[in-house]
């Protein structure tokens, strides 16, 4: 049995309290970071491998099913904000469109053909990265994207919660991090969900600091979206170019961006 669907360190959830539940739930959320920080070597060096294809010119594509989906579809659609790169530099694909975001597509996951299909909608090309999410490492839709990706040259990695598993087998770069049985047994939204949450999370974050996205510990090129935002920006500004509020506004209106206010201070 693997890792994921084994049963849960607890008993009897029903009958606990409602503190007892939630301690039983933050007891085993504590063990998910270290499990991450097991996997850094393999994050690490996926990480490099994506900004060498980045550098040059390729993009990222996550594929998954369910949760996994959902939470490549989270990370990709926040890195234009965050980053000020372009929606379609980072894309999130997930087993039954973009409707199984909200609601769950029955067996949209079991079609080992569908995820080329999707990803060739998206006009991916060998220059591409792709990384395959997939709790229990055998989703079909995952792996059956990932193995026609390495065919055709794209280079591919995965986050998987097992070890040894057919989705980090079928891609070059697997990243594998092991968190044991969930508290509700099975519920891989939890624990596992969490770990690759925080994986992506890094993953993306690396990859975009080594592609000059960050400067110093600032997101000089994140867009300018709501008030919050720029208020942040004046802030940035400000101590970036040693000018007063009204000076770091002028110059974000006619910049647009920290990094361009920043560069073209007068």
């Amino acid at each position: 049995m693997s890792t994921t669907e084994a049963d849960s360190l607890y008993d009897g959830l029903e009958k606990m309290s409602t503190e007892a539940i939630l301690e039983g739930i933050n007891n085993e959320d504590r063990k998910v970071a270290v499990a991450v920080g097991k996997s850094i070597p393999s994050i690490s060096l996926l990480v490099d491998k994506i900004t060498e294809r980045m550098s040059a010119g390729g993009r990222l594509f996550y594929i998954g099913a369910g949760t996994s989906g959902r939470l490549g579809v989270v990370d990709a659609s926040e890195c234009p904000p965050t980053f000020g790169v372009p929606h379609e530099l980072v894309v999130g694909v997930i087993a039954g469109g973009d409707g199984a975001i909200r609601k769950a597509v029955e067996f949209a996951e079991d079609d080992e053909e569908q995820a080329w299909r999707d990803l060739e909608a998206q006009g991916i090309s060998e220059k591409d990265c792709l990384v395959g999410i997939a709790a229990s490492g055998r989703t079909p839709y995952v792996l059956g994207g990932l193995r026609m990706a390495r065919q055709k040259g794209l280079l591919t990695g995965c986050v998987v919660c097992n070890e040894g598993s057919v989705v980090a087998k079928a891609c070059e770069y697997p990243v594998e991090v092991v968190v044991g049985p969930e508290f509700v047994t099975g519920s891989t939204r939890m624990k596992a969900g969490t770990a690759q949450k925080m994986t992506l999370n890094m993953l993306t974050t690396s990859v975009m600091i080594k592609l000059g996205k960050v400067r110093g510990n600032k997101m000089v090129d994140m867009q300018l979206s709501n008030h919050k935002l720029v208020d942040r920006a004046v802030k940035m500004v400000m101590a970036e170019a040693s000018v007063n509020e009204s000076e770091a506004k002028r110059l974000l209106d006619k910049y647009g961006s920290v990094r361009s206010a920043v560069d073209n201070k007068e």
